[in-house]
């Protein structure tokens, strides 16, 4: 019986990066992808494992059908949630899990798209661009037929072109947030109007957090102006430290040396800064904190 346990541990280890990846890029909540792989690590514990012929098939499809799940219980508690949801960051450098496997479908940008999508749409998507799973194993997994998920995968890929500017490469995502955090610090407008595309939108995520915006910034020269109005108060005892989170550039804010407090990250084409993405509610910063 112990020789059984231990085999499933190790089976289950194996896979337990795939798992973690599928349902962080799901639910876009670390915590959450967490509790799904448990409750899938419980299932497998269960399973008449001697009947598995495919242990990553059958792991892949419990935890992609408990996401699925998952998401329409998130979006049903997203209708309540109070200002922009923003996906919570993870530290793709460090994360054995989430930087086991290809980098698709992890960053901000893309995890907003996804949010948009319908669950099994997002699951599709998920599943082929970040896993590369053959459109048979797809079916399969989403008890659908091969033509139909073909066309869940296409109209997801439709989805995100029609609604995402090509990103710049990492480095020049790096330096315009340096330079916009610079900007911000010292209210400089002018450099702010610059570093901006002109449909910018800022977004804080902060569900509710007090001195936190509740609605987006749209506009290039009210998202500079906005980010003028404060900068005098908000920037005192501020520490700021680089680092990367769901594989971009973030700069992660503590105050007075305590405990991380927000995290910012921006995504940007060549037509500049398109988004300022602001995570500042503390349920989401323990990763990072």
């Amino acid at each position: 019986m112990t020789d059984e346990l231990d085999d499933a541990v190790a089976v289950f280890d194996e896979v337990r990066p795939r798992l973690m990846g599928i349902a962080y890029r799901m639910l876009g909540s670390h915590t959450e992808a967490e509790d799904l792989v448990q409750e899938v690590w419980l299932r497998w514990q269960a399973a008449d494992r001697s009947a598995v012929q495919s242990p990553v098939a059958y792991l892949s499809t419990a935890v992609t059908r408990l996401a699925i799940n998952a998401s329409q219980s998130a979006r049903a508690r997203r209708e309540t949630y109070i200002g922009p949801w923003l996906p919570e960051p993870v530290d793709t450098s460090a994360d054995p899990y989430l930087g086991a496997e290809r980098g698709e479908a992890l960053s901000f940008a893309v995890l907003l798209v996804l949010e948009r999508l319908s669950p099994t749409e997002r699951a599709a998507y998920i599943l082929r661009e970040a896993f590369d799973y053959p459109y048979d194993e797809l079916a399969a997994m989403l008890q659908s037929t091969e033509p139909a998920v073909r066309q869940l995968v296409s109209r997801a890929r439709k989805r995100i072109r029609a609604e995402r500017r090509t990103e710049v490469s990492g480095a020049q995502q790096k330096k315009l947030l340096t330079a916009f955090i610079a900007a911000a610090r010292a209210g400089d407008v002018a450099v702010l109007e610059e570093l901006l595309a002109q449909d910018a939108i800022s977004y804080s995520d902060g569900n509710g957090a007090r001195q936190v915006s509740k609605f987006p910034v749209v506009g290039q020269q009210r998202v500079a102006k906005y980010y003028r109005a404060f900068h005098q108060h908000f920037w005192i005892g501020v520490e700021v430290e680089f680092g990367t989170a769901n594989g971009r550039a973030v700069a992660m804010l503590r105050r007075d040396g305590g405990d991380v407090f927000a995290v910012c990250t921006v995504t940007a084409s060549d037509e500049g800064i398109d988004e300022v993405l602001w995570q500042m509610n503390p349920a989401k910063l323990t990763t990072v904190a």
